[in-house]
Protein backbone atom coordinates (compact mmCIF):
# COMPACT_ATOMS: atom_id res chain seq x y z
CA UNK A 1 0.00 0.00 0.00
CA UNK A 2 2.98 2.12 0.76
CA UNK A 3 4.21 2.21 -2.93
CA UNK A 4 0.66 2.84 -4.08
CA UNK A 5 0.36 5.70 -1.47
CA UNK A 6 3.67 7.08 -3.68
CA UNK A 7 2.73 6.98 -6.70
CA UNK A 8 -0.68 8.45 -6.44
CA UNK A 9 1.80 11.51 -4.63
CA UNK A 10 4.00 11.90 -7.73
CA UNK A 11 4.55 15.42 -8.87
CA UNK A 12 3.36 16.88 -12.41
CA UNK A 13 5.19 18.54 -14.37
CA UNK A 14 4.25 20.88 -17.56
CA UNK A 15 7.71 21.28 -19.81
CA UNK A 16 6.95 24.56 -22.32
CA UNK A 17 9.25 25.46 -25.11
CA UNK A 18 11.05 24.70 -28.35
CA UNK A 19 13.52 22.17 -29.93
CA UNK A 20 16.01 22.39 -26.48
CA UNK A 21 12.74 21.07 -24.52
CA UNK A 22 11.66 18.76 -26.81
CA UNK A 23 15.23 17.48 -27.28
CA UNK A 24 15.90 17.81 -31.37
CA UNK A 25 17.97 14.64 -32.05
CA UNK A 26 17.66 13.59 -28.55
CA UNK A 27 15.21 10.41 -27.84
CA UNK A 28 12.11 11.97 -25.81
CA UNK A 29 12.99 9.74 -22.55
CA UNK A 30 16.50 11.56 -22.66
CA UNK A 31 15.67 14.93 -22.79
CA UNK A 32 15.79 17.17 -19.88
CA UNK A 33 12.20 17.16 -18.78
CA UNK A 34 12.11 13.35 -18.44
CA UNK A 35 15.46 13.33 -17.14
CA UNK A 36 14.53 15.98 -14.29
CA UNK A 37 11.28 13.56 -13.71
CA UNK A 38 12.87 10.72 -13.48
CA UNK A 39 15.50 12.07 -10.89
CA UNK A 40 12.84 13.96 -8.94
CA UNK A 41 10.40 11.07 -8.80
CA UNK A 42 7.56 12.97 -10.49
CA UNK A 43 4.96 11.47 -12.71
CA UNK A 44 6.16 11.42 -16.54
CA UNK A 45 5.81 14.68 -17.45
CA UNK A 46 3.83 16.74 -20.46
CA UNK A 47 5.80 18.63 -23.10
CA UNK A 48 4.59 20.89 -25.61
CA UNK A 49 7.60 21.91 -27.17
CA UNK A 50 8.24 22.19 -30.97
CA UNK A 51 11.77 22.68 -32.98
CA UNK A 52 11.65 26.06 -34.46
CA UNK A 53 8.62 27.67 -32.12
CA UNK A 54 8.90 31.08 -31.10
CA UNK A 55 7.63 31.89 -28.37
CA UNK A 56 4.69 33.37 -30.58
CA UNK A 57 4.09 29.86 -32.22
CA UNK A 58 4.03 28.16 -28.06
CA UNK A 59 1.42 30.65 -27.06
CA UNK A 60 -0.57 30.15 -30.10
CA UNK A 61 -0.68 26.44 -29.58
CA UNK A 62 -1.69 26.58 -25.90
CA UNK A 63 -4.70 28.76 -26.71
CA UNK A 64 -5.45 25.55 -28.66
CA UNK A 65 -4.42 23.81 -26.25
CA UNK A 66 -6.63 21.68 -23.43
CA UNK A 67 -4.20 21.45 -19.98
CA UNK A 68 -4.81 19.41 -16.82
CA UNK A 69 -5.96 22.22 -14.57
CA UNK A 70 -3.37 22.46 -12.48
CA UNK A 71 0.49 21.43 -12.98
CA UNK A 72 3.01 21.26 -9.56
CA UNK A 73 5.71 22.09 -11.41
CA UNK A 74 6.05 24.44 -14.88
CA UNK A 75 9.30 24.82 -17.05
CA UNK A 76 9.77 27.65 -19.99
CA UNK A 77 12.86 27.72 -22.12
CA UNK A 78 11.88 29.89 -25.51
CA UNK A 79 13.80 32.15 -27.20
CA UNK A 80 16.69 31.08 -29.32
CA UNK A 81 13.72 31.18 -32.58
CA UNK A 82 13.21 35.05 -31.59
CA UNK A 83 17.11 35.36 -32.38
CA UNK A 84 17.55 33.48 -35.28
CA UNK A 85 14.51 35.07 -36.68
CA UNK A 86 15.67 38.31 -35.88
CA UNK A 87 11.93 39.38 -34.42
CA UNK A 88 11.91 41.54 -31.84
CA UNK A 89 13.17 41.95 -28.75
CA UNK A 90 10.49 43.84 -27.31
CA UNK A 91 7.85 42.06 -28.53
CA UNK A 92 9.49 38.53 -27.65
CA UNK A 93 8.93 40.44 -23.87
CA UNK A 94 5.76 41.35 -24.40
CA UNK A 95 4.60 37.30 -25.47
CA UNK A 96 6.68 36.23 -22.45
CA UNK A 97 4.94 38.14 -20.23
CA UNK A 98 1.69 36.20 -21.70
CA UNK A 99 3.25 32.77 -21.36
CA UNK A 100 4.11 33.56 -17.88
CA UNK A 101 0.82 34.76 -17.34
CA UNK A 102 -0.67 31.22 -18.60
CA UNK A 103 1.84 29.39 -16.63
CA UNK A 104 0.23 31.07 -13.24
CA UNK A 105 -2.98 29.61 -14.37
CA UNK A 106 -1.84 26.79 -14.68
CA UNK A 107 0.33 26.21 -11.06
CA UNK A 108 -0.55 25.09 -8.00
CA UNK A 109 2.43 27.17 -6.03
CA UNK A 110 3.70 29.67 -8.26
CA UNK A 111 7.30 29.20 -6.47
CA UNK A 112 7.61 26.54 -8.67
CA UNK A 113 7.99 27.94 -11.90
CA UNK A 114 11.45 27.79 -13.21
CA UNK A 115 12.25 29.59 -16.29
CA UNK A 116 15.68 28.63 -18.43
CA UNK A 117 18.07 30.61 -19.95
CA UNK A 118 17.92 30.31 -23.47
CA UNK A 119 21.84 28.17 -24.46
CA UNK A 120 24.15 29.75 -26.78
CA UNK A 121 24.58 27.83 -29.94
CA UNK A 122 26.97 29.59 -31.15
CA UNK A 123 29.61 27.46 -29.36
CA UNK A 124 28.37 25.34 -31.92
CA UNK A 125 30.04 23.75 -34.93
CA UNK A 126 26.35 24.96 -36.66
CA UNK A 127 27.16 29.10 -34.79
CA UNK A 128 31.21 28.89 -34.87
CA UNK A 129 31.08 31.55 -38.04
CA UNK A 130 29.00 34.09 -36.03
CA UNK A 131 29.95 33.32 -32.51
CA UNK A 132 30.13 36.72 -31.45
CA UNK A 133 27.31 37.99 -32.90
CA UNK A 134 24.73 35.31 -31.99
CA UNK A 135 26.50 35.26 -28.18
CA UNK A 136 25.97 39.23 -27.85
CA UNK A 137 22.26 38.76 -28.62
CA UNK A 138 21.76 35.49 -26.23
CA UNK A 139 23.49 37.25 -24.20
CA UNK A 140 21.16 40.14 -24.44
CA UNK A 141 17.77 37.93 -24.39
CA UNK A 142 18.87 36.19 -21.03
CA UNK A 143 19.20 39.90 -19.58
CA UNK A 144 15.43 40.36 -20.68
CA UNK A 145 14.47 36.88 -19.12
CA UNK A 146 16.16 37.33 -16.04
CA UNK A 147 14.73 40.73 -15.60
CA UNK A 148 11.06 39.55 -16.03
CA UNK A 149 11.67 36.39 -14.05
CA UNK A 150 12.72 38.87 -11.26
CA UNK A 151 10.07 40.95 -12.19
CA UNK A 152 7.48 37.85 -11.32
CA UNK A 153 9.66 36.48 -8.81
CA UNK A 154 10.24 33.36 -11.03
CA UNK A 155 13.08 31.17 -10.58
CA UNK A 156 15.75 31.99 -13.08
CA UNK A 157 18.08 29.16 -13.66
CA UNK A 158 21.13 30.00 -16.01
CA UNK A 159 22.16 27.12 -18.43
CA UNK A 160 23.78 28.97 -20.95
CA UNK A 161 27.13 28.61 -19.47
CA UNK A 162 26.82 24.82 -19.78
CA UNK A 163 26.22 25.22 -23.58
CA UNK A 164 29.10 26.71 -23.85
CA UNK A 165 30.92 24.22 -22.66
CA UNK A 166 30.44 22.32 -26.14
CA UNK A 167 33.26 24.75 -27.56
CA UNK A 168 36.04 22.21 -26.35
CA UNK A 169 33.52 19.49 -25.54
CA UNK A 170 31.46 18.19 -28.62
CA UNK A 171 30.06 14.68 -26.78
CA UNK A 172 28.25 17.75 -25.56
CA UNK A 173 26.06 17.99 -28.71
CA UNK A 174 23.52 15.55 -30.39
CA UNK A 175 24.10 13.72 -33.45
CA UNK A 176 23.43 17.18 -35.66
CA UNK A 177 26.24 19.24 -33.41
CA UNK A 178 23.50 21.85 -32.73
CA UNK A 179 21.52 20.91 -30.25
CA UNK A 180 22.01 19.33 -26.75
CA UNK A 181 23.25 15.30 -26.19
CA UNK A 182 21.80 13.75 -23.34
CA UNK A 183 25.11 14.19 -21.56
CA UNK A 184 24.56 18.24 -21.18
CA UNK A 185 21.30 17.41 -20.53
CA UNK A 186 22.17 15.60 -17.39
CA UNK A 187 24.21 18.52 -16.59
CA UNK A 188 21.53 20.84 -17.05
CA UNK A 189 19.01 18.64 -15.27
CA UNK A 190 21.53 18.99 -11.86
CA UNK A 191 21.71 22.98 -11.73
CA UNK A 192 17.94 22.98 -12.38
CA UNK A 193 17.75 20.51 -8.83
CA UNK A 194 20.80 22.40 -7.14
CA UNK A 195 18.44 25.57 -7.99
CA UNK A 196 14.84 23.83 -6.85
CA UNK A 197 16.09 22.60 -3.74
Amino acid sequence: MGGNKLMLNKHTYLALGDSYTIGESVEANKTFPYLLAQKKNWKTPTVIAKTGWTVQNLNKELANTTLASKYDFISILIGVNNQYQGLSIVQYEKELEKLIAFSFEKIKDKNNIFILSVPNYGATPFGKNWQSYIGFEIRELNILIEKVAQKHQIQFISITPISEKANKEIALLASDLLHPSTKMYDLWVDKIIDVLI
